[in-house]
């Protein structure tokens, strides 16, 4: 039996048809690829333990959770794939198309069976040379069944047999949310919204806990961001020449060389685009005198990100309003990490940090009433220059967790294994008159990632300077 049932290959309209001779051709003479040194990587131990927490929680009932598929940028061109979070959790696997099913085995459990597209076979067939998707001669060499097997210890079968599965009368859920080559199939199982929500939120509450191979992973990313920071800031000269894209690409090129990618798009805020959240264009210019707001995280190879923010002075030096703006900040992120532990609300660190942030502004005379006032419920007016939260879950996803419930997340309490950041901001606007000329356009934010230990916390992004000597030292010739 072989791995893949002929189809008809995806090809564009500009390929050449293939004569009859050189499809014979084609076909033969070709050595085996088959690895035989592939053994169990340490992330299919762990996903194995994952796969059995989530059976727990749903006895009798089919799961399936799609890595998902390509998804296209432009024309007949697509993004690198990068699969659903949720899928690399439980399988570990980054592989396409594949489908994740736990299918309930008559007791109390599950088997797992991992459904996916493996390399096309090169003795018949066209997809290895045709196929401009899935074959190895375009897009490289996908995985055999017996490989996956090997590496992340789970039972695998070609995808074409997963119709079948499909129609069994056994109640199923899907983790729906991701585009699939599959996705007709899915919908045979039928949509129910309930049952399917229910998949998403209870997947986001169990990755809530890192384990300990997700902590290190997390450790790495921090480390390998620290070094694209350090990247960036020993090409200073080329920063100030091309401005906030030489920051992006130099980031960009460290989150490749050592990890998969950047975790997000990088933003490179200089001068009053520092005061925009979400600045992504990072087409701008970059001017001695003024911060620059880097918010940059690396994915490593398993796809785990860091999330990491420092706001620096591009000559090297902070001004004394500068100065006096950050050490607000970063007291008010000292502030909020010192306020997490087991036990506490999510929000105590943002809790703490505003209680700084609104008494310094307040000292600064920068409110129009008084701090009480401005720290008040049916007020918080200090919103104004803060705009944001303080902390999000982080891991796979770089707002990891996103679909648990409010009473286990945002409104629950945070418990050892957490891994969040802590990241305060002031944000002036270039255009608000509320605040006087010299600070609008100026943007600062801190953010490290915080891991919650049985005692308190460990700064897992610690080893990046954020005082402001550090900082100046950091950035020394």
């Amino acid at each position: 039996m072989t791995e893949s049932t002929e189809k008809a290959p995806k090809t564009a309209t500009h390929d050449n048809e293939p004569k009859e001779k050189l499809r014979q051709f084609m076909n033969s003479g070709w050595g085996d690829t088959e690895r035989t040194d592939v053994t169990l990587s340490d992330v299919g131990a762990w996903a194995a333990k994952r796969r059995d927490a989530l059976s727990q929680a749903f006895p009798g009932e089919r799961l399936v959770i799609p890595a998902g598929t390509y998804k296209v940028r432009s024309n007949d061109t697509d993004y690198a794939f990068r699969p659903h979070t949720d899928y690399v959790w439980l399988v570990g696997d980054q592989t396409s198309d594949a489908v994740l099913v736990l299918e309930p085995n008559g007791t109390t459990g599950h088997d797992s069976v991992l459904y996916f597209r493996p390399r096309s076979d090169r003795s018949e067939g066209e997809e290895f040379w045709r196929d401009r998707m899935y074959g190895e001669l375009w897009a490289g060499r996908r995985p055999s069944l017996t490989e996956t097997a090997k590496e992340f210890g789970i039972e695998t079968r070609h995808v074409d047999r997963l119709a079948d599965v499909l129609k069994s009368d056994v109640p199923t859920r899907v983790r729906r949310g991701e585009e699939s080559s599959i996705a007709s199939l899915l919908s045979g199982t039928g949509i129910d919204e309930a049952r399917d929500g229910e998949l998403a939120f209870v997947l986001s509450e169990l990755r809530l806990v890192k384990d300990a191979f997700e902590i290190e992973q997390l450790r790495e990313a921090c480390a390998i961001t620290h070094r694209g920071f350090s990247d960036v800031l020993s090409e200073m000269d080329q920063v100030r020449k091309y401005g906030e894209r030489w920051i992006e690409g130099t980031f960009w090129r460290r989150a490749r060389a050592e990890g998969n990618d950047v975790g997000y798009t990088s933003i490179a805020a200089a001068g009053p685009h520092a005061t925009t959240l979400h600045w992504i264009e990072n087409d701008g210019p970059v001017v001695d005198g003024t911060l620059m707001l880097l918010d940059m995280g690396v994915e490593n190879r398993n796809l785990y990100t860091a999330d990491i923010t420092r706001t620096l002075p591009v000559n090297g030096e902070f001004t004394p309003r500068q100065r006096e703006l950050y050490q607000l900040v970063l007291d008010a992120q000292n502030a909020g990490i010192a306020a997490l532990r087991p036990g506490v609300p999510f929000r105590s660190g943002h809790v703490a940090a505003m209680e700084v942030i609104v008494r310094g502004l307040d000292a600064m005379e920068l409110l129009p009433v008084s701090a009480d006032e401005a720290l008040d419920p049916d007020s918080m007016i200090y919103q104004r220059y803060t705009l944001h939260g303080v902390s999000h879950m982080l891991g796979i996803d770089v707002h990891d967790c996103a679909a648990a419930r409010n009473e286990k997340y945002n409104k629950g309490n945070v418990e050892t294994g957490y891994v969040l950041t802590v990241e305060p901001g002031l944000y002036f606007q270039a255009e608000d008159l509320t605040v006087p000329e010299d600070l609008r356009g100026i943007g600062i934010r801190i953010e490290d990632d915080i891991l919650i230990t049985d005692n308190g916390t460990e700064n897992l992004s610690g080893a990046m300077p954020r005082d402001i000597e550090g900082i100046q030292n950091w950035m020394a010739p």
